[in-house]
């Protein structure tokens, strides 16, 4: 057995509970005074709960139709079509299966109000001294007022001797109950479908979220897990040649590289890391470079001490290090300087690093670390955060991010 849609059934029975409350409420207690001159009240409230019953037996077989047939993925037109169809036939069941399950009772509230009016039209007939003339026959009877009272009996109580003198009712009220029906379904009809429509384009829109959030995740971990491969290879050289000339220092270097490698790994879990261990791997980062450029290489660094605990992310700080050094130092024939700065601006953080050189025509540089570093920040501080990078002073280029400060 499939689940139970607890949801649906609650809604079923509160909907059309509110509309047979409905029905009692203006009955008994509006139109009280009209309902008691013909009774009836437990043929009434029988004839209420078959109606709740059948509301609920043919909307349900409507939905069963609606969710085996896919109307949900129709276009517009056909929609439209089998709008109109399922209406027509939900509210055909829906009165002509109540009026059989009534008929089928004693208790049937349309049985007793036919024999109440049908007592009615013999009083009628009587008081008009019409019960003693067979004026059903073929030979009609011509005087007005005769004709006048017969026609007021049919039309007030809705029925009539034939012309074999037998009494026949003529229900008007089954096809107003039918375009009532109609609407009423049409209603159920129109909330089931805007719910399920509006639902839908919620889980569409989550979907959505959740396929983006994906997309965002794998994007910053590609970003964050990118270490230049030219480094490492550059690195591993200098260790070999360190390994006869300096073994202490080859194995120095060796833990250095370890401790970038194992940084780059985390950092694909890591959200944030502490400024103070960011720097560290920046530190091992510039000392495996010095090994390349020697002299040629001079580092700075101005780092206030309160802003080591704030929080930035992962291998962002060596990124643009290492693209100061690869588009900047490894150009000059002289070298030059790598300065590092990070200060409180406001409510902000603020890192600096400058170089030696100039950009040529792209201010905005297009290499993978000037990339990286402003899609990790749109993606991590939706817009709160910022990257530019620009020439300072004629001989260096300064690459400034600004960041939410962390409590």
């Amino acid at each position: 057995m499939g689940k139970i849609n607890v949801r649906y059934w609650a809604c079923q029975i509160l909907g059309w509970g509110i509309f047979s409350l409905i029905h009692i409420y203006f009955n008994l207690v509006v139109f009280k005074e009209q309902f008691d001159q013909h009774g009836g009240d437990t043929e009434y409230l029988i004839s209420i709960g078959i109606l709740f019953f059948c509301g609920i037996i043919s909307t349900h077989l409507l939905r069963t139709v609606i969710k085996k047939t896919h109307w949900l993925r129709f276009s517009f037109n056909r929609l439209f079509l089998a709008f109109i169809v399922g209406i027509v036939a939900t509210a055909l069941i829906f009165s002509y299966g109540g009026n059989a399950i009534e008929s089928s009772t004693n208790y049937s509230f349309d049985h007793y109000i036919q024999n109440f009016k049908l007592e009615k039209a013999k009083k009628l007939e009587a008081n008009a001294g019409l019960d003693k003339v067979a004026y059903y026959s073929t030979t009609p009877v011509k005087d007005s007022l005769s004709l006048k009272t017969i026609s007021d009996i049919r039309k007030n109580t809705g029925w009539h001797r034939n012309t074999q003198g037998s009494w026949k009712y003529e229900d008007k009220t089954v096809p107003i109950q039918i375009y009532q029906n109609i609407l009423l379904v049409a209603l159920w009809f129109l909330i089931y479908i805007v719910y399920h429509y509006v639902d839908k384009n919620r889980k569409d829109q989550l979907d959505r979220l959740k396929l983006e959030s994906t997309v965002k995740e794998l994007e910053l971990k590609t970003i964050k897990s990118h270490i230049n491969p030219h480094f490492i290879f550059n690195s591993l050289n200098s260790i070999r040649a360190l390994v006869d000339e300096n073994p202490g220092r080859a194995r120095t270097a060796i833990t250095e590289l370890s401790n970038i490698l194992r940084s780059s790994m985390k950092a694909e879990k890591a959200e944030t890391v502490s400024l103070q261990r960011e720097l560290d791997i920046v530190k091992d980062y510039l000392a495996l470079e010095h090994m390349r450029f020697e002299e040629r290489l001079n580092v700075e660094m101005d780092i206030d001490q309160d802003t080591l605990g704030q929080q930035v992310p992962p291998m962002m700080l060596q990124t643009l290090v290492e693209n100061s050094i690869k588009h900047g130092i490894s150009k000059l024939v002289d070298g030059g300087i790598v300065r590092i700065v990070a200060d409180f601006k406001g409510d902000n953080l603020e890192l600096l690093v400058q170089n030696t050189g100039q950009l040529n025509g792209n201010l905005n540089g297009d290499g993978f670390g000037i990339k990286s570093t402003q899609d990790r920040l749109n993606l991590m501080y939706q817009g709160k955060a910022h990257f530019e990078i620009k020439n300072l002073n004629g001989n260096m280029v300064e690459s400034k991010v600004t960041m939410p400060v962390t409590i």
